[in-house]
């Protein structure tokens, strides 16, 4: 039984009630509890107050695979961990290591055993010495596992208690307002020691999804996630959570019970011992995204999804008014919350989050320009059965070879500009190895794997690799070079504190702007960006510098005069314009 005289106590009750009104709730939370905190481990006494202190203007977040290097030799969680000490150390303090995890599709996030780390890319140890040099982020995937693991395989032989782990349904049952991401039919009849069973598989036939309305499934991922952290995870990234809960007749996404699961997890997180950080991977519109931090008890963190599609367009088209039309409505991240910045990821670039900011012909320019660049597209099923593009299939840097007017010589400059502008927001920057290496699109790996997401999740061998790192002359170090001096001057600045002031500035189309201050406000930066291949002339009125303070541009050292005429940008030119650092 829990004690109800403390506030932990009465919360967990309330939410488990509110998840499952038809069980006993007392009974329940002791399950709870004995999941996440087993015989040896202990809670806090009191929750962890919500603040801005999780995080610092020091934090950057590398994504990657555990196995983007190899050599043939060594496992790649330790070429992983060399490339980290070797080339990103200062640069990033943090690694999200995506599904690590015996699998059999999807790049591993169909998952056969969620208590074991891939042997091909190392074991448990691999992982707890990457965590401990960087803040180690980790995938639940919780939607979802593999047809071929473990869990199915007892589910269709009608073991308990997998015998109840998996959602079915019926042909029959009206699911036309189910919201999907794939194409692919929402049910797949399969064979069970109880005869023929449906069930749902919002993701692929490979991806059977899981039934949250019994709690054993609840109780078995907090005990997933009580190993993770005992291995020294911090972050954890709630994957596609937002189809967690699923009810016959509803869309099936976003509904009071999933964002009740995620404010329990949060809960734990909070009177957890070790920092535990939430992010949530919801890849849909602004609103919908948005409600995953609740009111400071679900996410601490959110993925900032329509910057990918948004920036992207921004650099294509020469002009940031959409983009800015758009930071110009988004509020300041809640306190003891904070917003994910990227532009890339393993996926495509997803195009739902430009629903409602990007007009259709604006959308469509850019999928015939990433088309012409040989980029594929990826499409979603619409409940009238029609199709739309759910995501744009090639890596950021790609992508930023062509504008809407055709290839010129400023490819790399404006993909410069495009990573520059996720380190200048209000939040925490997130850059996807392939985009800190400038890799190019593998068309081979699409052809060889038959997916179009392969042609962003290129495998480098190492040494071929270390070889063009070495040269100064080469893409891959002229890039990672590049972005990791910004990162570099980026960590050393209080105004860029993911939960600082921000405020959009109203300047020339062709610039995206904004302006950051220190949480104590003693520092200041004006972050202006040219997505154009036009010199911009920006009055120094329009950015109301300080007239009796030193002014300088934090990328070039030059200074910046508070009664000069006017600040010039060079095409895809950056300039944090700052009065201290």
């Amino acid at each position: 039984m829990t004690d109800k005289n403390n506030s932990f106590g009465i919360k967990l009750t309330e939410l488990l009630h509110e998840i499952y009104p038809d069980l006993d709730s007392d009974i329940l939370a002791s399950k709870v509890i004995d999941a996440f905190w087993p015989e040896g481990t202990h809670r806090r006494k009191r929750a962890r107050a919500p603040g801005n202190n999780l995080w610092s203007e020091k934090d950057a977040v590398l994504i990657t695979y555990g196995n983007s290097l190899v050599d043939g030799a060594h496992k790649p969680l330790d070429l992983l961990h060399d490339f980290l000490l070797a080339r990103l150390k200062g640069v990033v303090n943090g690694v999200h290591i995506l599904p690590f995890f015996p699998y059999t599709s999807d790049d591993g996030f169909a998952v056969t055993d969620y208590r074991a780390v891939n042997p091909q890319l190392g074991d448990w140890p691999d992982i707890s010495r990457i965590a401990s040099d960087f803040h180690l982020m980790s995938d639940l995937v919780l939607n979802h596992v593999s047809s071929q693991g473990t869990w199915f395989n007892a589910y269709r032989q009608g073991q308990p208690p997998y015998d109840r782990f998996f959602f079915e349904a019926s042909p029959d049952d009206d699911l036309s307002q189910v919201v999907r991401p794939r194409t692919t039919p929402l049910l797949q009849e399969v064979e069970t020691a109880h005869g023929p069973r449906h069930v749902w598989c919002t993701f692929s036939h490979d991806q059977i999804d899981l039934d949250f309305r019994n709690p054993e499934v609840l109780l078995e991922f907090l005990r997933i996630i009580r190993l993770h952290v005992d291995n020294g995870v911090r972050i954890i990234r709630l994957d596609a959570v937002a189809f967690l809960w699923k009810e016959v007749g509803t869309p099936s996404i976003h509904l009071p019970q999933t964002h009740a699961i995620v404010r329990l997890m949060r809960l734990l997180a909070d009177f957890a011992t070790e920092t535990v950080v939430l992010l949530t991977e919801t890849n849909v519109p602004k609103a919908e995204n948005l409600s995953y931090f609740g009111n400071r008890n679900e996410a601490h963190a959110v993925y900032n999804f329509p910057l990918p599609p948004l920036i992207l367009h921004a650099m294509m088209s020469g002009t940031a008014q959409y983009l800015n039309t758009w930071q110009s409505g988004m509020p300041p991240a809640q306190l003891g919350c904070a917003y994910l910045n990227f532009t890339a990821s393993h996926d495509g670039i997803g195009m739902r989050p430009a629903e409602g900011v990007l007009p259709q012909e604006e959308k469509d320019k850019v999928i015939d320009t990433v088309r012409a660049l040989g980029g594929l597209v990826s499409m979603r099923a619409l409940p009238d059965g029609g199709e739309a593009p759910y995501e744009l299939n090639t890596t950021y840097f790609e992508a930023m070879k062509r504008t809407f007017r055709g290839e010129d010589a400023h490819h790399i400059a404006r993909f410069l500009c495009s990573q520059t502008i996720i380190m200048s927001l209000e939040g925490i920057p997130a850059l996807y190895i392939h985009s800190l290496l400038g890799t190019p699109n593998d068309h081979e790996a699409v052809e060889h794997r038959g997916m179009n997401r392969a042609i962003n999740r290129h495998r480098w061998d190492y040494p071929t690799l270390i070889e063009k790192l070495d040269d100064p002359s080469s893409t891959q170090s002229r890039v990672l070079s590049a972005l990791s001096t910004r990162l570099k001057t980026r960590r050393q600045q209080p105004a860029f504190h993911p939960n600082a002031t921000q405020f959009t500035l109203t300047l020339d189309d062709r610039v995206f702007g904004v302006w950051r201050q220190s949480l104590d406000r003693d520092q200041s930066i004006f972050a202006l960006h040219n997505v154009s291949d036009e010199v911009v002339l920006i009055p120094i009125t329009a950015i109301n510098l300080i007239e009796d303070e030193d002014w300088h541009d934090l990328l070039t050292g030059e200074p910046i005069h508070a009664t000069g005429p006017h600040i010039p940008l060079e095409p895809y030119q950056c300039r944090w314009i700052a009065n201290r650092g």
